[in-house]
């Protein structure tokens, strides 16, 4: 599979280095040479020096050859452009293009059905609001993510050391709670991730991922000593594009928000739009301002400011304040290995977010939805089982999974299947399946078509 990302900065930068390391053949376009220095100097991928919307530019990185264009720019008119250009040039080429500003919200299924240049909008901020969402309404959640139009959920928690579970091997766990165990996907210990088998134990400050259908989640929390804390009053820090889009998703679910932000300008426009949101103009980060607005009853704080240092700030001493639950919005990659070290467990990306909802458009076979577990060291897929797919018609135990791969759920027929080795997937059954990076390319290869020849 050949791929064109037009942008270096994080987002096609990580995809990028996501992409090679599956052996895909990348091509980065950027006017930026900084950028191009830093894409080369980190991996092995043809790098073009010019605007992804100069179809020169594209056709010097093979747009013609390309299977995928993703616009990943910080400019939302380049990527319309670059999406245009490259339908004139390889109209057989599928088209992403990453849209951040609002205005463009209501004509986002208008640019699918109406403009043959884009075949995906991605708007990370819309993404990012929805995964605030999910966090919020599961007690305990690091992580959290949905399939099977959210009746199967994939939760990751921090196992407390006074866990009843805290040091229990894993084919221990349904004798020690009396029922089925959960099915543990993952877990990350120390930042290293760890594909588990029975004899593994499950240790204290281990992140633990799990799969559970909707209607039982409940239950499994209560299985890890997590218990339902009933979300009524809701702290926002920083009235931006994500702080309104969030504000005005609480207050059409009638929880009680306050938002707190610097610019006046942007308070009185706030005020304007948002009607049961109280809007302050002030400083997230004053600890007298903090106290003035009792912090300590807040049932969660989210810091959504454009620098994440003050996120950082505002999240840890609103914690030391009280407040019950904080979620903090990071943008630099480079900082989610040291948050649980400083003891922020709950973490945002509008950019790790974009890329969650691009890997599942890049996948071979029809993949519905990807998640990258923290650190992106692996990923939850949800994709359907093709008819001539390797992955049908015989006991799961009889398939050549790679190392590091395991299905975790079937649906079929509207009935959800957690299964064991015996079970069989039939045609047209949605899977979830768990993978390492490592496997990737082989569960896609799975995943695929057979090709009969004759």
């Amino acid at each position: 599979m050949k791929v064109v990302i037009v942008g270096a900065g994080e987002v096609g930068f990580h995809i990028a280095t996501r992409l090679v390391g599956e052996n895909k053949d990348v091509v980065v376009v950027d006017t930026n040479r900084d950028a191009i220095r830093r894409v080369s100097e980190s991996i092995d991928v043809q790098l073009v020096n010019g605007s992804g919307s100069n179809p020169a530019a594209l056709e010097e990185a093979g747009i013609k050859e390309a299977e995928i264009l993703l616009a990943v720019t910080n400019s939302d008119e380049i990527n319309l452009v670059a999406c245009l250009v490259a339908n004139v040039i390889s109209p057989t080429t599928k088209k992403l293009a990453r849209i951040r500003n609002s205005d463009f919200d209501k004509y986002h299924d208008t640019f699918r059905e109406h403009a043959p240049h884009i075949d995906t909008i991605i708007n990370p901020e819309i993404e990012v609001v929805k995964t605030i969402d999910k966090l919020m309404s599961v007690p305990g959640a690091v992580d959290a993510g949905e399939f099977a139009d959210g009746r199967i959920k994939f939760i990751g928690i921090r196992l407390d050391k006074n866990a009843r579970l805290a040091g229990a091997r894993l084919s221990e766990i349904s004798a020690k709670i009396g029922k089925q165990s959960p099915l543990i996907a993952a877990i990350v210990r120390n930042e290293e991730l760890i594909v588990p088998r029975g004899n593994n134990r499950l240790m204290p400050g281990d992140l633990v991922y799990f799969i559970s259908e909707a209607d039982k989640l409940l239950d499994t929390l209560e299985v890890f000593d997590k218990h339902t804390e009933p979300l009524r009053r809701v702290l926002i820090i920083g009235g931006g594009r994500i702080g309104f889009r969030l504000a005005r998703l609480l207050e059409k679910n009638s929880i009680y928000t306050k938002i707190i932000e610097k610019d006046a300008n942007r308070c009185a426009e706030l005020a304007e739009e948002l009607n049961k949101v109280i809007v302050l103009n002030g400083d997230g980060s004053d600890q007298d301002l903090l106290k003035e607005e009792n912090i300590k009853d807040m049932d969660a704080v989210i810091t959504l400011t454009n620098d994440e240092e003050t996120n950082i700030l505002a999240s840890l001493l609103t914690k030391r304040m009280g407040a019950k639950k904080t979620i903090t919005k990071i943008s630099k990659f480079s900082y989610f290995p040291l948050m649980s070290a400083i003891g922020i467990e709950q973490v945002v990306s509008p950019r790790l977010s974009a890329i969650n909802t691009i890997l599942q458009h890049i996948r071979r076979g029809r993949v519905l939805s990807a998640i990258s577990i923290k650190g992106e060291q692996a990923e939850v897929m949800e994709a359907v089982a093709l008819e001539t797919s390797d992955i049908v018609g015989k006991p799961l135990k009889n398939i050549s999974f790679p190392k590091g791969a395991l299905v975790t759920g079937i649906i079929r027929d509207e009935k959800i299947v957690i299964p064991s080795g015996d079970s069989v997937v039939a045609p047209n059954d949605k899977i979830i399946i768990f993978a390492t990076r490592e496997s990737i390319p082989r569960i896609e290869k799975i995943l695929t078509v057979k090709l009969e020849y004759f």
